[in-house]
């Protein structure tokens, strides 16, 4: 582990030194969510950060199970920037990067913005354990406002569920209420930020990482070369 640490701190400092726009571009402190294979899983590659997952039955994931590369997100549901990510980035990478098998999206949700982050992080597992977590975190990012941290109590969060189309709102609800999926969230930040994740959005693929809500040239670029690096 701390050798993953060292890693991936050395990681995070590159990013936060080659983000031209991580001060407006990140904040510190869709498609279908099932996740697709095309063959049998292989696994993380052996060259792989220890927080790749590739698990085929990850609701919070989306791509081809044994795409080139794996890029790993952290998001809170309360970042502006988060949503512009999810808005204006995502469907272009989706479209280019996923859907062609070249990447594969494995999203973690973190708070950096205090209790209602932790709420909003676990309503989103709760869409999540009803196949429902793109479409959840669509809503909620759709719903954003264009700056500051929106407001989201719990009413808002099962409203979102419902446009959503998450199947069961009873279930829902006893879900977002489980204190166990607020620990989850919590501990998800924990990692984070022993992982020195300051900032979100925040991504790794492969060796690389990029901090913010980049112009999508720079995430073209970005995910060009993870792919090339992977082979």
């Amino acid at each position: 582990m701390l050798v993953v640490v060292a890693v991936f701190a050395a990681l995070v400092l590159v990013a936060q030194m080659t983000s031209r726009r991580a001060p407006e571009g990140s904040t510190s402190a869709p498609t279908n969510a099932t996740a697709q294979a095309s063959a049998a899983p292989l696994g993380p590659r052996p060259d792989e950060l220890q927080m790749v997952r590739r698990d085929p039955k990850d609701p919070m994931a989306m791509g081809d199970i044994n795409a080139p590369v794996v890029l790993v997100q952290w998001t809170d549901l309360r970042c502006p920037f988060c949503a512009v990510f999810n808005r204006e980035l995502l469907p272009v990478i989706d479209k280019e990067y996923i859907q062609t098998g070249k990447v594969r999206l494995e999203v973690t949700d973190i708070a950096f913005f205090g209790a209602q982050s932790e709420k909003a992080g676990a309503a989103a597992l709760a869409a999540a354990q009803q196949g429902k977590y793109f479409e959840f975190i669509k809503v909620v990012y759709a719903a954003a406002p264009e700056k500051g941290h929106p407001d989201l109590p719990r009413e808002k969060l099962i409203d979102f569920a419902r446009k959503a189309g998450v199947p069961d709102i009873a279930r829902f609800e006893r879900a977002l209420d489980d204190d166990a999926l607020v620990t989850s969230v919590q501990a998800a930040t924990a990692t984070a930020q022993q992982l020195t994740v300051s900032s979100v959005p925040f991504f790794v693929a492969g060796r690389s990482a990029l901090a913010g809500a980049q112009p999508i040239e720079t995430f073209r670029k970005y995910l060009d070369d993870a792919v090339k690096q992977a082979g």
